[in-house]
């Protein structure tokens, strides 16, 4: 395929897949329980930090997760007691996940809602940034504190050269917007234009196959690589594509 064929190719397959039915099957679905703005991106954030993995054991893991903040992610977070986190000692999340790295969480999403209403705000670009590679080591450094423990090994680094596939996730979540309501539009002050695809086994093995990308590693250097492509092909909201390379990944389309 040209590069003409190519696009026409990957937005007719967005188009398909970038459907209201899309959230059924997806850890999507865990942040469209709620209204409330806060509730979406914790829930979010929690549901992206364990999306590796089966599908199915991912939307069971959240719902393990928000049962235990009793359904109101937010109230939760702002008005725990430490007492309230004991019985995440030793219990299993999902996976490498376990009760003390979502005590840690927890805790450091506490003091963060302390300083602002948003977790927008730990995103933010700086001026000449146009993608999200020093960003997202900015809010790594904000999110895990100035403590260690375990649990930083679930944030991914850019600056190690990690494609932070469940953070740029996460971030397409949050920032795009249009008329499906797949995702959910919340942060205005991100410019969707700058998101990249969220690198996995399956947007890799596509973005190989369709010759997106030419290196054989999913690191932020194939996300940058595939940046290029993407956005000759829409600069605006070039992370729509993301639909288009999973669904066929995900459904052996290719």
């Amino acid at each position: 395929m040209n590069f003409t064929e190519l696009k026409d190719f990957l937005d007719l397959k967005a188009d398909l897949y970038n459907h209201p039915d899309f959230i059924e099957n997806d850890p999507i679905q865990i942040p469209h329980r709620f209204s409330l703005k806060q509730d979406i991106e914790i829930s979010g954030f929690l549901t992206a930090t364990i999306s590796w993995g089966n599908r199915k054991a991912i939307l069971k893991s959240a719902g393990k997760i928000l049962d235990f903040m009793d359904g109101s992610p937010y109230d939760f977070i702002k008005n725990y007691k430490e007492a309230d986190l004991l019985p995440l000692t030793e219990k299993s999340i999902h996976r490498t996940f376990n009760g003390e790295d979502l005590s840690h969480f927890i805790r450091n999403l506490g003091r963060i809602y302390q300083q602002t209403d948003t977790l927008e705000d730990l995103f933010l670009l700086q001026e000449g940034e146009t993608d999200f590679y020093h960003s997202l080591e900015r809010f790594r450094t904000d999110f895990l504190g100035i403590t260690s423990h375990r649990s930083a090994k679930h944030v991914s680094s850019t600056y190690k050269n990690s494609s932070a596939k469940r953070l740029m996730m996460y971030l397409r979540w949050m920032v795009r917007q249009d008329s499906r309501q797949v995702d959910f539009g919340l942060w205005t002050r991100l410019k969707p234009s700058y998101l990249s695809i969220p690198l996995d086994v399956h947007t890799g093995n596509m973005g190989r196959q369709l010759k997106l990308i030419s290196r054989k590693q999913n690191d932020w250097k194939t996300v940058a690589e595939m940046d290029v492509m993407l956005r000759k092909m829409d600069s605006a909201d070039p992370a729509r594509y993301d639909f288009a390379l999973f669904g066929m990944g995900v459904n052996g389309e290719f």
